[in-house]
């Protein structure tokens, strides 16, 4: 398949055409990436059973996943910019493939560990970045669009294949069920074949037009070389936590973090333990899922409105503190129905959060700013990530109730939400406070300037 070929000028985004075959293959690479480590918590009982693991155990395996996953997004960026996004894709459709299948032959947790968190990781992490990457470059009026249409993958995988890999379980048990899973997530591969490249048209590089002047090349190895310590800077750029703002952001989603993924892995467990039938319990996340599905992009709609848009940071906030209260509430849902109710309402908790994250952060920092930021952000995030479940778990095996995991991830949650709520009131106060200061500053300057002219005059 040949390359898609830029306009005239070769910068401008196509904003279609081939651009949404791109964004399908990206809807099914993110797909997997954000929904396989949380279908996955469908085959901890069994595995636990199997293994003689204990519930803190089991859950570093999707810790370890998401782990790797977003630290491993810096060294994917790095490899799309060398590759391109069509060879890394396929590369993380064929690591996804290969740690299922080898991880259906495991017979020790620390093997999975290996297999599954690291492997595995890995390969979604190639995924999920290639394939935020290439969408930029097709898209420019339609990227919101398009960006909402790939990221929807999370959610309608997440329906789908929870409900499937419980099917899988009863007719395969958990060895078949990871030995399909791996030949199903081969379908990355596709979707990675669909991302055809954009060209645009060629330019005569400076240095290749002067390579005849003396010295030229040492030039071009000296740009070469600030080039990419600029780039070393731009990855780590500690001068962002001089940023108060940047600094209540990261705490308040540290905490986030932590608390977050847990009830997923452990939501169908504890549904079993109430005495909920093993295909109603798998499907409590296709139904949060699907809420999912529609809440975030409605987030979006609301964050964009002109009573919103400019308190974004305490929409936030307040969406931290309505997910980690449906985590409180939990113990207290003991039925089905009442089950669903909980699922539904962390559908449009955890939604609004997502929906939400990443924009907050754009907001502090701008539009130059993020690329940087986020990689940072993501970077920190790992650690609250890995322990978090396995935190959680360690809860379950020392009480033998699963109401305490609940209790610590909610009250945490919370907590976080309302430490972005309190602290940005004040950081606004402060930014308030310091505009007068700037204006008399102003103002002496352009006095100042005027005595001087004056004199001279």
């Amino acid at each position: 398949m040949s390359p898609a070929l830029g306009n005239d000028l070769g910068s401008k985004p196509l904003d279609g055409g081939w651009g949404w075959m791109v964004v399908v293959g990206a809807h099914i690479s993110i797909g997997f990436a954000y929904s396989t480590p949380k279908v996955l918590s469908i085959f901890f009982k069994e595995i636990q059973e199997n293994l003689g693991a204990s519930y803190s155990e089991i859950a570093l395996i999707s810790s370890i996943m998401l782990a790797v996953m977003y630290a491993g997004g810096p060294v994917s960026s790095v490899l799309v910019r060398r590759f391109g996004s069509r060879p890394i894709v396929i590369l993380g459709g064929l690591l996804c493939a290969v740690s299922m299948v080898t991880a259906s032959f495991g017979n020790s947790i620390v093997y999975l560990y290996l297999c599954i968190g690291v492997i595995g990781g890995c390969g979604l992490s190639l995924n999920l970045n290639a394939s935020l990457t290439i969408i930029s470059k097709y898209f420019l009026n339609k990227r919101p669009l398009a960006n909402g249409l790939a990221m929807a993958g999370s959610p309608v995988f997440l329906c789908i294949m929870a409900p499937v890999n419980q099917y899988l379980l009863q007719k395969f048990g958990w060895r078949g069920s990871l030995f399909i899973l791996g030949g199903v997530m081969l379908n990355c591969c596709v979707a990675g074949a669909l991302m055809r490249p954009v060209v645009p048209p060629r330019r005569p590089s400076t240095c290749a037009a002067q390579k005849n002047v003396e010295g030229e090349p040492k030039e071009c190895n000296s740009k070469q070389k600030r080039s990419c310590m600029n780039n070393a800077k731009t990855f780590l750029d500690f001068t962002f936590f001089k940023d108060r703002g940047f600094v209540i952001y990261l705490i308040g989603n540290i905490m986030f973090i932590f608390g977050a993924y847990a009830p997923i892995m452990f939501l169908s467990a504890y549904a079993i333990s109430q005495g909920v039938e093993e295909y109603s319990a798998a499907y409590l996340l296709s139904i949060m899922g699907f809420v999912d599905m529609f809440v975030r992009p409605g987030t979006g709609l609301i964050a964009s409105s002109k009573w919103i848009r400019p308190r974004i940071q305490y929409f936030f906030g307040f969406a931290m503190i309505f997910n980690g209260t449906c985590h409180l509430l939990c113990p207290l849902m003991t039925s089905y129905a009442f089950l669903v109710t909980y699922a539904v309402f962390f559908g449009v908790g955890f939604g609004m959060v997502f929906a939400l994250m990443f924009e907050c952060l754009m907001d502090l920092m701008g539009n130059q700013r993020f690329p940087s930021a986020v990689g940072l952000v993501t970077i920190i995030e790992c650690f609250p990530m890995l322990l978090g479940p396995p935190a959680a778990g360690l809860l379950v095996d020392v009480f033998g109730d699963y109401k305490y995991l609940f209790f610590m991830c909610g009250s945490v949650i919370m907590a976080g939400g309302v430490f972005i709520f309190v602290m940005n009131i004040y950081n606004y106060h402060m930014l308030e406070k310091k505009k007068p200061a700037k204006v008399r500053e102003q103002n002496q300057m352009s006095l100042e300037n005027q005595d001087q002219v004056s004199a001279s005059a």
